[in-house]
């Protein structure tokens, strides 16, 4: 069998709609886990990159945080967490938000640190206050550079958080590991068919996010 009879005989049968292991309940744990990493390593790292972006200050240091973070293997840091935390979301959770911070971070950073210093100084002159013309300001221009950044990270969550099925959670990489185990490869194919499909709506969703958010002079010059 090729990969798309693999593929139409994965989704045809009805046995993989219904119930704990089927696919509606697979993607929404997958879409949890997603939600909660990118939540988390936002909550980290918009703040972080938006201070240091503009005050200038920390760009070496954030590079070598990104560094660090991208050269951590997320496989064996989930194993390692596995052995000394025990059976949990926390032992998952640790590894992507680790893998998450890094492109929403220096991209943050980079965002604020590329908006025109005009208006910026314009509104100090003004005797605007740091945080309003942080906010009000910098970050208006820069949005379109964060949102790629949560978006790059987002997709890396997605792809990555198949490992929870390692340490006998859910999410769509249970199809991918049992299905090895099983040696079903009708199941493998259909998992991963699933997180591809899953990252392009990710990317679509941002997208669509940028259309919304984004003022039509910041989108055009960009």
């Amino acid at each position: 069998m090729n990969v798309l009879n693999f593929v139409h005989a994965f989704f045809s049968d009805g046995a993989h709609w219904h119930g704990y292991d089927g696919i509606p309940t697979r993607v929404w744990e997958h879409i949890q886990f997603t939600l909660e990493a990118l939540a988390i390593a936002a909550a980290i790292g918009l703040p972080v990159g938006l201070v240091t972006g503009h005050y200038g200050r920390g760009g070496n240091v954030l590079a070598l945080i990104a560094t660090a973070g991208r050269a951590l293997p997320s496989f064996g840091l989930l194993v390692l967490l596995f052995i000394l935390l025990g059976f949990g979301v926390v032992p998952v959770m640790i590894p992507l938000v680790v893998l998450a911070i890094p492109p929403i971070l220096v991209t943050t950073y980079e965002a604020v640190r590329s908006v025109d210093p005009s208006p910026v100084d314009a509104a100090r002159g003004m005797g605007m206050q740091e945080s309003r013309i942080l906010f009000r300001v910098e970050f208006p221009v820069a949005l379109p550079l964060i949102l790629s950044g949560l978006r790059s990270a987002a997709i890396q969550i997605v792809s990555t958080a198949t490992i929870a099925a390692y340490v006998s959670l859910g999410g769509l990489g249970r199809y991918i590991i049992d299905g090895l185990y099983q040696r079903n490869y009708e199941k493998v194919v259909g998992g991963a068919t699933l997180v591809a499909v899953m990252a392009l709506v990710t990317l679509a969703l941002f997208w669509a996010v940028a259309r919304f958010t984004v003022s039509p002079g910041v989108r055009r010059s960009a």
